[in-house]
């Protein structure tokens, strides 16, 4: 369903589970950065207003998002720590040149978004199902629907909003070039590193 074209390796599972505070930590602050994407959307292209209107649905729910990881920390005895660069969306972002209409910015950035929305909900698919820590994988497999979702969002609009079949062509260029990134990551204990 996801379209992904290279699956996480199952061992990062077990990286994970063995470093579950750097996990609970990044994933907090990768919920922080959703929300901050979807206000950015709204104030980098206020005149879609059916765009808008799902931006502020999505800054809440990750906001909400966030602050259920943090209590998971705290529920451990973690603090929040400090936030690192995520390596992936630091690639991610290099694919796309800059420039370009409003419209094929926007297009770009959706699919970038849906993109890191799918990774996430297949991590965290890995998680539900891998991690003996039943309240955590209970956790994740619901974080897991919520993820799918927003990808499916985010694929929706710049469909809607590009042309398709250009859009449908970048969507797959990009999920190549994605491949080609997760092939060097996977072994970090990060949410998509």
């Amino acid at each position: 369903m996801l379209g992904l074209k290279l699956p996480t390796d199952p061992r990062w599972a077990n990286i994970a589970e063995k470093n579950i505070e750097d996990i609970l930590v990044d994933h907090a602050y990768c919920e922080q950065k959703a929300a901050s994407t979807a206000i950015s959307l709204i104030v980098s292209f206020p005149e879609y207003t059916e765009l808008v209107d799902e931006m502020i649905a999505l800054s809440r729910e990750e906001m909400g998002h966030f602050k259920m990881v943090h209590e998971q920390l705290l529920k451990r005895g973690y603090v929040l720590g400090r936030d690192r660069k995520d390596e992936y969306v630091i690639q991610l972002l290099s694919f796309f040149p800059k420039g370009g209409s409003r419209t094929t910015q926007l297009v770009h950035r959706l699919l970038i978004a849906g993109l890191i929305e799918a990774r996430s909900c297949e991590r965290f698919r890995l998680l539900s199902e891998e991690l003996k820590d039943e309240e955590l994988a209970e956790f994740y497999h619901k974080l897991m629907i919520s993820e799918a979702n927003h990808y499916t969002m985010f694929l929706k609009f710049a469909r809607k909003y590009g042309e398709r079949a250009e859009v449908d062509k970048k969507w797959e260029e990009l999920l190549n070039f994605e491949a080609e990134i997760m092939k060097d990551l996977s072994k970090d204990k990060t949410i998509h590193g």
